[in-house]
């Protein structure tokens, strides 16, 4: 039997509206439709919402697994965290910060310049200077469109470092903030302009390297709770049956999408149902709608058919997105024993196995959380180890911060997004040298019915759930002024 007759088999439901994906990008989408009237269904792959935002409870231990921190920026994040009654705490960042220097001699600073060299830091503020020069010169909405597009592009971001500045260790503690910190990737693997977006979508380059910026605040409960709460008053169907018609839910989980058949532009399948061009098929349920929104990253648009296929630009894209690699290690101690030493728990360094730890403590926990990254082709080395080596090595990169008393956590877990089904990689898409300007000004263009809407093709919020958010919400507006104006 065909695939397309067992998803036919199944009684349609119909809505206005079809979003694929229940992470906040959909929850949001479905959200704002809901509020404009607009009946909606959201088909969920996994037996949760939240996408790449997952708390959990591991060895009792409360462990936020995905994205968590919100900056004083993502307003919209802030604003939606309010109106569903969620509360939000500071990070703690009381004490020095520690630099491991390329020679692994270990510093202790305050501030946010790292104590290097006086030569080092005037090479770091000079790369920081021409970064913020060029974030505000290409912007985060449009850096495909920018004059110096193309010549950005077309150089790695590990070599653009080089031609402007001559001081290796300056060049790797800037490299942290975008390879290891944001894209996972190693900086030869994306352009200059990719590192300039991912600068302008925060603001500036200035605030990256302020971790007390990027990294602000967290919400109490998790930040998976953003979209359980939307989609709680959505509605949520958690069966494995086929779903009948006549459901009230909106959020329908274990509910894997594998075809969208949409009519091109100004035709539909049904001559005499005119109204509904989209018919999206699931493991457990059939939706026929208007129009459709794709919420889920680029990388796993391949794992659905499009029924006619898309436009062959969009093939093209998709082949230059990639997901980087990233090990959140979650490492849980009886007490925050950093804090007794007048340490805050931040550290840094560019040779070290994990190449970024903070104090990540949950708000009222008498116990202590440090949360470490093991990116890109570090992460890539250690899982070819035994699990047990590389919790070792890690855990001696987190001693190398803060002392011996790192090696032995009451609770200890490693999260892999790029093992995960639905998900494949961390933190969000970025594209291959030149991919940025040849195809960005199309990653957003609605094919037919079919719009597109995740934290990977935001602007502001690029990368964040705020990204996700805005991407949702601009999705559904347009879908509202489009069907309005007919």
């Amino acid at each position: 039997m065909s695939e397309q007759r067992v998803f036919g088999s199944q009684q349609a439901i119909e809505r206005d509206v079809v979003v694929v994906g229940a992470g906040p990008a959909g929850l949001m989408a479905a959200r704002r439709l809901k509020e404009a009237g607009k009946s909606v269904a959201v088909l969920e792959a996994r037996d949760r919402v939240g996408g790449r935002t997952w708390s959990n409870v591991i060895d009792g231990a409360f462990l936020e697994i995905g994205g968590q921190w919100i900056s004083p920026d993502q307003t919209v994040l802030l604003d939606l965290a309010d109106e569903l009654g969620l509360e939000t705490f500071a990070r703690y960042r009381e004490g020095e910060s520690v630099y491991i220097a390329p020679d692994g001699t270990r510093h202790t600073y305050s501030g946010h310049m790292f104590p290097a060299s006086e030569k080092t830091q005037q090479e770091m503020d000079k790369l920081i200077g021409i970064l913020d020069e060029l974030a505000a010169e290409v912007g985060a909405k449009e850096p495909w469109a920018a004059e110096k597009a193309r010549e950005l592009d077309t150089v790695s971001f590990h070599d653009w470092l080089r031609r402007n500045s001559d001081d290796e260790e300056a060049c790797n503690n800037i490299g942290i903030y975008i390879a290891g910190g944001m894209l996972t990737k190693p900086s030869h693997a994306f352009s200059a302009l990719q590192a300039v977006l991912m600068a302008a979508s925060a603001g500036s380059f200035s605030n990256l390297v302020d971790e007390d910026f990027i990294l602000d605040r967290r919400v109490v409960g998790g930040m998976q709770s953003v979209s359980e709460t939307m989609a709680e008053q959505l509605g949520v169907d958690e069966g494995t049956e086929v779903v009948e018609g006549g459901t009230d839910a909106v959020v329908f989980l274990n509910s894997a999408v594998r075809t969208i058949q949409w009519a091109g532009e100004g035709e539909t399948y049904e001559e005499h149902d005119p109204d509904y061009t989209v018919r999206v098929f699931s493991d457990r349920v059939t939706v026929k709608a208007k129009d459709v929104v794709v919420a889920v990253p680029p990388n796993l648009y391949s794992r659905i058919s499009f029924e006619p296929p898309l436009p062959r630009f969009q093939h093209q894209m998709h082949q230059h997105q990639s997901l980087g690699i990233v090990i959140k290690v979650h490492a849980v101690y009886e007490t925050p024993f950093w804090r007794e030493k007048g340490l805050s728990g931040t550290g840094f360094g560019a040779n070290e196995l994990s190449q970024e730890v903070y104090d990540n403590t949950n708000h009222g926990d008498e116990r202590g959380t440090l949360v470490g990254f093991v990116s890109d082709e570090k992460a890539d080395e250690v899982f070819r180890l035994p699990a047990e080596e590389r919790k070792r090595r890690i855990l001696e990169s987190l001693a190398h911060y803060l002392g011996d008393e790192a090696l032995e956590p009451v609770v200890y877990y490693e999260s892999d997004f790029g093992s995960e089904e639905w998900t494949r990689g961390a933190y969000a898409a970025s594209y291959d040298l030149g991919g940025l300007h040849r195809y960005g000004a199309i990653q957003s263009e609605p094919v037919g019915p079919i719009r597109w809407a995740c934290s990977d093709l935001a602007a502001e919020g690029y990368q964040h759930v705020d990204g996700a958010l805005r991407q949702g919400a601009l999705a559904a507006e347009q879908i509202v002024e489009a069907r309005n104006a007919r």
